[in-house]
């Protein structure tokens, strides 16, 4: 009667640890989400910037023509 008790308890102790870990992993994929989504913003910031500062150059440089 002792085995089969200890092997149950083993098995729901395994099945604990793996939720554990799930939710580890769920909460680390969430973060790293957000950091995508905040990186994707600053480069296309940055991309709009870098748009208007040539397009700026572009019409100095006809105009000096």
């Amino acid at each position: 009667m002792f085995w089969p008790m200890l092997a149950i308890a083993l098995g729901f102790l395994g099945i604990a640890v793996l939720g554990v870990l799930a939710i580890k992993v769920f909460v680390e994929a969430q973060r790293l989400g957000r950091q995508v989504t905040d990186t994707t913003e600053r480069i296309n910031r940055a991309s709009e910037d870098l748009e208007r500062a040539a397009t700026r150059l572009a019409s100095t440089g006809d105009g000096l023509r």
